[in-house]
């Protein structure tokens, strides 16, 4: 089945930055879009990111402008570059498969953290 690993968080000081990856395998990862959610500690998942097969992207308000969504479909792969990064981005982040025309179930990594300080 899909297997989504999150790499990349880490702990970082007010103003820093972070990559975080996504490698993405046991299925074909071209063929739908892929997202970036997140929760920080007592509040519910929030949308960060959207990207289509494309490239087309959706970046939430609360980080547009500081964080960039991408992929490379021959690698598998998908990322987040967070910058500019404050205390408010501290938050436990998925990685996301969105449903696609042959599947119509979602999948989740299993998180990777960021702590900003």
């Amino acid at each position: 089945h899909v297997q989504l690993v999150e790499s990349g968080g880490g702990s970082v000081q007010a103003g820093g930055s972070l990559r975080l990856s996504c490698q993405a395998s046991r299925y074909r990862f071209s063929s739908g879009c892929m997202a970036w959610f997140r929760q920080a500690p007592g509040k519910e998942r929030e949308f960060v990111a959207r990207i289509s097969v494309v490239g087309t992207t959706d970046t939430a308000d609360s980080v547009k402008g500081r964080f960039t969504i991408s992929r490379d479909n021959a690698q598998n792969t998908l990322t987040l570059q967070m910058t500019s990064l404050t205390a408010e981005d501290t938050a436990v982040y998925y990685c996301v498969r969105d449903p696609t025309d042959s599947d119509p179930a979602n999948y989740w990594g299993q998180g990777t953290q960021v702590t900003v300080s």
